[in-house]
């Protein structure tokens, strides 16, 4: 089966599963797809598994980012888009252009962890809340040993050098929740609306989870963040966040999952788009995450195409599909959210 991957990212995680054992309604065609980078690794895996069980298949997928994913989608370069976040409202309307006047639903499918990944060496298990967080990618904590910083981390050895923050330069759908996050956190002192570009100049950007990752294992005194699978594959520091119940909690699909059970569904008829609070005080919980949606026609593909996306994420979403995550460093769809993506794809046509 091929992959072309154009992207730059290249965080290939190990082997989690093996190909689909229930029944599955192959489709032998081949479908470009383009979009979120923070889900390369899991479309890579299931591309890989599908192709065990579907002979023929081919799917394309470009990690290109969320922002070019979608605009590829309602252009009609491919037959669906991953985003890591739900369509804007001025995004809906030519996205159902797109899909010849039906819906495009959103339909969360990998949940991403995202770190607050550093380099400061002698530091480990550092401990951040939102407003320090904020502080410092609003560029007014400048020091590895401001007082914000020392507070959380008492007989941390802190150096006085600067914080080299780092963002993504590219459209990312992992910036626009990083915002989220912020913004709902800590909004006294991150004053800038949620976006998929990054709002302010502090610090210096890279492209793509890849570039941000390899970016931050070069610069001694960087700060960023990036998803699960490239903190841990690239064996960054990642820090300890609060929580909206004052706890310090440690990244993990298991804290991650304990999150998003808690989403609420936002979307109509089987539209699943969530709305994630990321203030949340479940127990446990790690509150930076984003879901990857992939975002595909209700109806108004053509046939062959419609056949190929409605087969791939029936797989993507079974069991089989879904246990592959914990592995390649994401979490898996928790059963509230999973059983209303299986019936969405299930409805498509």
């Amino acid at each position: 089966m091929a992959l072309t991957a154009c992207g730059s990212d290249d965080n290939s995680g190990g082997s989690a599963s093996s190909a689909p054992t229930g029944d599955i309604d192959c489709a032998k065609a081949t479908v470009n797809a383009a979009g979120s980078s923070a889900q390369k690794n899991a479309i890579e895996e299931w591309t890989k598994l599908y192709a065990q069980k579907c002979a023929g298949a081919n799917l394309n997928y470009n990690p290109s980012g969320s922002g070019a994913g979608i605009q590829a989608f309602t252009s009609g370069q491919v037959a669906f888009a991953g985003s890591d976040s739900a369509l804007k409202p001025e995004e809906v309307g030519p996205a159902k252009q797109r899909c010849q006047g039906s819906n495009a639903l959103n339909l969360p499918m990998v949940v991403g962890p995202v770190a607050v990944v550093y380099n400061v060496q002698g530091v480990d298990g550092l401990k951040l809340s939102s407003e320090t967080i904020a502080g410092i990618f609003a560029g007014k904590i400048k020091t590895w040993n401001d007082p914000a910083i020392a507070k959380e981390n008492s007989g941390a050895k802190l150096p006085s050098s600067p914080i080299k923050p780092i963002y993504r330069a590219d459209e990312s759908g992992t910036t626009d929740n990083f915002t989220k996050y912020l913004n709902k956190t800590a909004p006294k002192i991150w004053t800038w609306e949620p976006a998929k570009k990054w709002p302010n100049s502090t610090g210096q950007g890279a492209n793509k989870s890849d570039g941000v990752s390899s970016q931050v294992k070069s610069t001694a005194g960087a700060i960023s963040y990036v998803e699960l699978s490239f903190a841990t594959n690239n064996k960054l520091q990642t820090a300890q966040v609060k929580n909206g119940a004052g706890e310090y909690t440690t990244l993990s699909p298991d804290s991650a999952s304990k999150a998003v059970a808690g989403a609420q569904v936002v979307g109509t008829g089987n539209d699943v788009a969530l709305k994630i609070d990321y203030a949340t005080k479940e127990a446990g919980a790690y509150p930076i995450i984003l879901v990857t949606y992939e975002v595909a026609c209700e109806k108004g593909l053509p046939a062959e195409q419609s056949k190929f996306v409605k087969s791939f994420l029936t797989y993507t979403s079974s069991a089989d599909g879904q246990k592959i995550l914990t592995n390649l460093g994401y979490a898996p769809l928790p059963p509230s959210v999973l059983s209303k993506v299986q019936a969405s794809v299930k409805a498509l046509a």
